[in-house]
C-alpha cells in the first residue's frame, strides 16, 4: 500500500507538483499555481516555448526543462533523480491538466514507484468546462480524449462509445473535425444530440448545440478554426437486440421489431440503425423503397 499525506510529512525527497495551466484565458491561473511555479526548483514543461509566455506574464523566473512525448522516456529518469535529491519539480502541459491527453502519466507512475509525493493542483480543464455548459447530462460522464487516427481503430472505439449510456467527451483539432463528425454519424446515426465547444475560455468561445447531422452540415459549410471539445449524448434507447437479426435484411429487421415490440415505424427504424451502427436514413430508405 502506498499512503501519502500531502502536507503533514517530513520528506527525505522533493515533491512532484502537477500544475494546471489556462486553456485559453490567463485569468484562470490560480494564485496557488503561480506561487508554486515561483517556489519550485524546476518546471518541467511540455513545450518551453509556450510556457515561457505564461511565466513572463506572471513574472515567474523559475528555470525550465522540456518534458514532452518525444523525450519523456529519456527525461523521466533525470527528473526522478532530481526529485530524489530534494528538488521540487512542477509539471505543466501546454494547457489544462498534465496527464489528460498530455504528457505526465508515466512520470507520475515513476514517482510513485519511488515513494515520491505527487501533489495535484485543481485548475482549468477543457473536458469539464465543456460538459457543464453543454446542456447534456453531466453525470455520469465518460472522457475519451482524441480518437485514433486510423479508420479501423477509430470505428472500433466509436462502436463502443455508441453503446454508453452516459455523456461522452472527445477532443479534436480543427483539421480533423469534419472527418470525425462523419465517422460519428456513420456509427451512431444523425439524430443523437451533440455539442461542439470551440475555443473554450478564449475570445471566440462558441457552443454549437444540436444533432450530429446539424453539426456535420455546419462543418461542411464553415471554414473550421480553433480547438474543439465534443460532448455527445449517451445512448438512452432500450435496444431490442435479437440474436437472429443478422439473418434479416434491413426491411425485414424493421418489420421484425414492429411485429414483436410495441414500437412505431419511426422507433423501429431508429432501433435498427442503432443495433446495426448505420445512419438512420439508410434504414429508412431500405424500409420504404418497396412501399
Amino acid at each position: 500500500m502506498n499512503r501519502q499525506k500531502s502536507f503533514t510529512e517530513t520528506r527525505q525527497t522533493g515533491v512532484l507538483y502537477l500544475v494546471p495551466t489556462p486553456i485559453g484565458n490567463l485569468e484562470d491561473m490560480t494564485f496557488r499555481s503561480i506561487r508554486l511555479l515561483k517556489e519550485a526548483d524546476l518546471i518541467a514543461a511540455e513545450d518551453t516555448r509556450n510556457t515561457i509566455k505564461l511565466l513572463n506574464h506572471f513574472e515567474i523566473e523559475t528555470k525550465m526543462i522540456s518534458y514532452h512525448q518525444h523525450n519523456e522516456q529519456n527525461r523521466q529518469n533525470d527528473l526522478i533523480a532530481k526529485i530524489e535529491s530534494g528538488m521540487t519539480i512542477a509539471l505543466v502541459s501546454d494547457a489544462g491538466m498534465p496527464s489528460i491527453s498530455d504528457p505526465g502519466f508515466e512520470l507520475v507512475q515513476s514517482a510513485l514507484e519511488k515513494n515520491i509525493a505527487v501533489v495535484p493542483l485543481p485548475g482549468a480543464n477543457a473536458a469539464l468546462t465543456a460538459l457543464i455548459a453543454s446542456g447534456l447530462s453531466p453525470q455520469p460522464f465518460y472522457f475519451y480524449g482524441f480518437l485514433p487516427r486510423q479508420n479501423k481503430e477509430r470505428r472500433a472505439v466509436l462502436e463502443q462509445l455508441a453503446k454508453r449510456e452516459e455523456s461522452w467527451i472527445l477532443y479534436e483539432s480543427p483539421h480533423r473535425l469534419k472527418e470525425t463528425l462523419k465517422a460519428i454519424e456513420k456509427i451512431i446515426g444523425s439524430e443523437r444530440k451533440i455539442v461542439l465547444c470551440r475555443e473554450l475560455t478564449k475570445r471566440y468561445e462558441e457552443f454549437l448545440r444540436g444533432t450530429v447531422l446539424e453539426m456535420l452540415e455546419w462543418a461542411e459549410a464553415e471554414n473550421i478554426r480553433g480547438e474543439f471539445c465534443l460532448v455527445v449524448a449517451g445512448n438512452d434507447q432500450k435496444i431490442a437486440e435479437d440474436p437472429t437479426w443478422s439473418k434479416f435484411s434491413l426491411k425485414e429487421h424493421v418489420e421484425h421489431l414492429l411485429t414483436n415490440e410495441e414500437v412505431s415505424v419511426k422507433e423501429a427504424i431508429k432501433q435498427v440503425a442503432t443495433i446495426r451502427h448505420l445512419p438512420k436514413r439508410e434504414v429508412y430508405a431500405a424500409y420504404h423503397e418497396l412501399k
